[in-house]
């Protein structure tokens, strides 16, 4: 089995022994990585890791958390990021409500300037979006002409919003929360997206699925207990289930994969 975690954060402190939690991950039978840029010093070791590894990948952009900081030269050293063969998308990128560390107006600029930029390079899009659909939706349907492909990450959403994003066009991608005691609108969400639009992702080091809650630090190796818990909702064997989201992933991504 050769699952994809379509979204970690392997730049972060939690993953300093890299080697380790890539190897516990390749053992799990999680064995390709989209790894996210949120700042520029992120891109900068998130594209240093590429290098490193095979079926590692990038995103590159700022977090909504730091739009504040994205002005026009912040927005071109991701441009220049985005030259790297393996930098697969830019993201993530959308919009936050919830913390609000960049104010609305902020976050909304800044948004849509990766907007452009991801249609200026022919790149897919990787949106967060927090308390903010409505905007977040907005922004998208008035400025994604020339977007490849748009993926809602950690999709937290309802199945009638699910269906929103799904009549775009557009991808949905779920975490382990979908295991969670209290996630019946996310388990509904994820018996009701077609697999050919359907990711999965651990947002590593956040999030740990059931039956690892009480481990503090997610990583890629514990994306086959999320694999596990959507296969069974939707009557699937598990390798049938792995093979089709990994598929879902390498066509987003345009993955060049060595398995």
């Amino acid at each position: 089995m050769n699952l994809i975690d379509a979204h970690c954060h392997l730049t972060y402190e939690q993953f300093s022994g890299i080697d380790a939690v890539l190897q516990r991950s390749r053992d799990a039978g999680v064995t390709g990585w989209i790894t996210i840029g949120t700042d520029v010093e992120e891109c900068k070791k998130a594209v240093g890791l590429t290098n490193r590894f095979e079926n590692m990948f990038a995103t590159v952009a700022i977090h909504p958390h730091h739009a504040k900081s994205a002005e026009a030269a912040t927005i071109a050293q991701i441009k220049e990021f985005s030259t790297n063969k393996k930098v697969v998308a830019i993201g993530e990128t959308g919009l936050d409500y919830h913390y609000e560390f960049s104010t609305r107006q902020q976050q909304q600029d800044s948004f849509l300037r990766h907007i452009e930029l991801a249609a200026e390079l022919n790149l897919p899009i990787v949106i967060h979006s927090r308390e903010a659909f409505d905007d977040t939706l907005k922004i998208l349907e008035s400025n994604s002409e020339g977007i490849k492909k748009v993926v809602f990450h950690c999709f937290s959403g309802s199945a009638e919003e699910a269906k929103m994003v799904l009549d775009k066009g557009w991808y949905i991608s779920l975490t382990g929360v979908v295991t969670f005691k209290n996630a019946e609108k996310t388990r509904e969400v994820a018996k009701y997206v077609p697999l050919e639009r359907l990711m999965i992702e651990t947002d590593a080091p956040y999030l740990s699925p059931e039956p690892m809650r009480k481990q503090k630090v997610n990583e890629p190796a514990m994306l086959i207990h999320t694999a596990r818990f959507i296969a069974g909702l939707r009557s699937m064997e598990l390798a049938d289930f792995a093979k089709a989201v990994s598929a879902t992933t390498e066509r987003f991504f345009s993955l060049p994969l060595d398995f």
